[in-house]
C-alpha cells in the first residue's frame, strides 16, 4: 500500500535539496559529459540525480527510473521517475529555465508529481484527486477554448533523424495558434499549462522523466492529458490541455 501524502512530502523534499544544490553550483565551471548533436549533458545532472536517489532511497523502498542511470532491476507496478535537471541547455548557458522533475507512478499512471522551479522559487505539486498547487496556493487551467486565443508550448526532442513530415505536421499544427513557445524544458511547459500561462502542451517522442510529474500536475489543475505507451527507451507522444481548446 503506497502513502501518498508520505511520498508526496518525500518527493517536495528530494526537489528541493537539489533545486539547492542546483543553484549552489550555477556559477561554476561545469563538466560536460556527452555534447552530441542535440544533446548535452553535465556532471551535474548526475550529481543531482544522485543527491535525489539517496535521498528518497533512505525512505522509501520502491525501485527508481533516472534520466542519468535507468534503473536497477524490475521496476514493477510502483516506481519513482526523476529527471534531476530538465533543461539541462538551459542551465548551461544561464537562461533561467530549468527545474527538478520528480513523479511517482503507479500502473502507468502518475499519482504524485513535484516539480521545483528553482530560478524562479517555484514549488508545484500534485497528487491524485487532491488538486495542484504552487507554493502551496491552487491553480488551475485557463478557460481559453479558443486555438485562436490560445498559446501552444512544445519542443524538439532529441533525436539523430527528424523527417519532413515531422516538421511538416509541426507548422500545421501552429498555424491555429495565437502564440507558439519553445522554451526548454517540457516540465516548465506543463506547469505553464497548469498554471493557466498557456493551453496545451504537445511534443512527440519525449522522454517519461520529462512529463510524468507534469502530466499529474495538468490533471490535477483540470486539465487533459493524453500519453501513448512508452517505449523500452521510455520514449512517448505526449498531449496535455486545459481541456477546452
Amino acid at each position: 500500500m503506497i502513502d501518498i501524502d508520505k511520498s508526496l512530502e518525500i518527493a517536495k523534499d528530494a526537489a528541493l535539496l537539489a533545486g539547492k544544490f542546483l543553484i549552489s553550483a550555477k556559477n561554476d565551471a561545469q563538466k560536460i559529459l556527452i555534447d552530441d548533436g542535440r544533446d548535452i549533458k553535465l556532471q551535474i545532472d548526475q550529481d543531482a540525480e544522485n543527491l535525489i536517489t539517496e535521498y528518497i532511497s533512505t525512505r522509501s523502498d520502491l525501485p527508481i527510473l533516472g534520466e542519468e542511470f535507468g534503473h536497477k532491476g524490475n521496476l514493477g507496478s510502483a516506481f519513482w521517475v526523476i529527471d534531476p535537471l530538465d533543461g539541462t541547455s538551459n542551465y548551461f548557458r544561464n537562461i533561467p529555465i530549468c527545474a527538478v522533475s520528480i513523479a511517482l507512478m503507479h500502473n502507468n499512471e502518475p499519482i504524485l508529481g513535484v516539480i521545483n522551479d528553482f530560478f524562479s522559487e517555484d514549488l508545484y505539486f500534485a497528487s491524485k484527486e487532491k488538486g495542484a498547487f504552487v507554493n502551496n496556493k491552487r491553480i488551475n487551467v485557463s478557460n481559453i477554448s479558443e486555438h485562436s486565443k490560445g498559446t501552444i508550448v512544445t519542443g524538439i526532442p532529441s533525436k539523430k533523424e527528424y523527417s519532413k513530415e515531422y516538421f511538416s505536421r509541426m507548422i500545421d499544427d501552429f498555424k491555429c495558434w495565437k502564440k507558439v513557445r519553445m522554451i526548454g524544458s517540457a516540465a516548465i511547459a506543463n506547469t505553464f499549462v497548469a498554471a493557466g500561462k498557456a493551453e496545451i502542451y504537445r511534443e512527440e517522442g519525449i522522454f517519461l522523466w520529462d512529463i510524468a510529474a507534469g502530466a499529474i500536475i495538468v490533471r490535477e489543475a483540470g486539465g487533459n492529458i493524453s500519453m501513448s505507451t512508452a517505449d523500452n527507451k521510455f520514449r512517448l507522444d505526449a498531449e496535455f490541455t486545459n481541456g477546452k481548446v
